[in-house]
């Protein structure tokens, strides 16, 4: 598995609003969890996030990926990631984040992808009002705190 091949269709897939192509980077059982919407599993639901969701409050997407790290169970990547928002709120502006994603592979495919994500800044250029900002992070605190690797950290 050539990590920097896979990222590259990964991002191309999204940026062409590809569903199909994307998914097919994905086991038939992989998981696709989403900073914003959740998880989403299988192809149909996975194709769905980037044809359906990704598209609906947003437009022009670019993706990168670089420094990939693989040990061929787990593929890591700094990103960058940004398109136009379509939200009333963003007046059309490009809004970007960063962060890691993070990818259990099977068989040359994704099993499950994460990532931890710098929102705060997207958030601001976006307009989210602070009440919404709070919300959202506190949501994202709580899934946090709900993962076994935080088990020590918790209490």
């Amino acid at each position: 598995m050539d990590a920097t091949a896979l990222l590259k269709k990964f991002c191309s897939a999204v940026e062409r609003r590809d569903g199909k192509a994307f998914a097919e980077l994905f086991t038939e059982d992989g998981v696709y969890h989403d900073v914003f919407y959740g998880p989403f599993k299988g192809h149909q639901k996975i194709a769905e996030m980037i044809d359906d969701w990704f598209h609906r409050t947003a437009r022009e997407f670019r993706w990168d990926m670089f420094r990939p790290v693989s040990d061929g169970k787990m593929l890591y990547a700094y990103y960058t990631f940004s398109y136009v928002s379509t939200l009333p709120e963003a007046k059309g502006k490009r809004v970007g984040f960063e962060g890691v994603s993070m990818m259990a592979l099977r068989d040359g495919k994704i099993a499950e992808y994460r990532e931890v994500a710098n929102v705060g800044p997207g958030f601001v250029d976006m307009g989210f009002a602070s009440e919404r900002v709070a919300k959202i992070l506190a949501k994202e605190g709580a899934h946090l705190k709900q993962q076994p690797e935080w088990k020590r950290h918790a209490g």
